[in-house]
């Protein structure tokens, strides 16, 4: 396996800003391939990436026919990954590539197999009171009931080994993608590092935001992974 990181980007109706993030991405200074997995879009974010990528070197783009959410597209995108690490990178701008040399240096220097980028670990605000107060508590319950000390763990950088995450059995379509991963990660015993990222939030105008069913679900699937599955 090439000890290159593999950089999962889940990408559904997002042509106001696909061109921009990837762009960021290949801007960084680590070795890379990029796995865009377009997720059924309709409002022309596969033209672009037609049009811009699809002769790249170290690039994969995957076609869903159909929207079938964001849990389908990291499934999809990590069957195909080829590097030693994955990461997974939303296409709206909010998260900085920038930050993936603190995230790869913190998990090549140490024995674990997964790190997180947190939004909470630095002294700005970043997002909004409901929000926080939301992850706050479903971040509770993971610490609680898996014995963990995350302080942010629905955040949407997370970088584990390719040899952890491809054996996690993952089963998640939507939202709930980020439960399922803390969960299988944490019950299988594997302790998750975490280091301060930078992080500029969308509104519900701009970007598609979980909603409070997501975090009904979230409270069910913490329960559920923890004493069922």
């Amino acid at each position: 396996m090439n000890e290159i990181i593999s950089v999962i980007i889940p990408v559904y109706n997002e042509k106001d800003t696909v061109l921009k993030i990837l762009e960021a991405v290949l801007a960084t200074e680590v070795d890379k391939e990029i796995v865009v997995v377009d997720d059924g879009s309709t409002d022309g974010t596969r033209e672009i990436l037609v049009n811009n990528f699809s002769e790249r070197s170290n690039f994969q783009i995957i076609y869903h026919e159909t929207n079938q959410g964001k849990g389908r597209a990291v499934r999809t995108g990590i069957a195909a990954a080829k590097g030693a690490y994955i990461l997974i990178q939303d296409a709206d701008l909010e998260y900085d590539p920038r930050d993936y040399k603190s995230l790869l240096e913190t998990i090549q220097s140490s024995k674990t197999s997964a790190v997180y980028g947190s939004r909470f670990l630095g002294k700005k605000k970043v997002t909004s009171f409901w929000h926080k107060s939301v992850n706050v508590i479903l971040t509770w319950l993971v610490n609680l009931f898996y014995g963990s000390k995350l302080t942010d763990m629905e955040t949407c950088y997370k970088l584990f080994r390719a040899s952890l995450i491809k054996r996690l059995n993952l089963q998640s379509d939507g939202f709930e993608i980020e439960v399922e991963l803390t969960a299988k990660t944490l019950k299988l015993g594997e302790k998750i590092l975490e280091v301060p990222i930078s992080y500029k939030g969308r509104s519900f105008h701009e970007g598609k935001k979980i909603g409070w069913r997501d975090g009904v679900k979230a409270v069910f699937l913490i329960f559920r992974y923890r004493f069922v599955d």
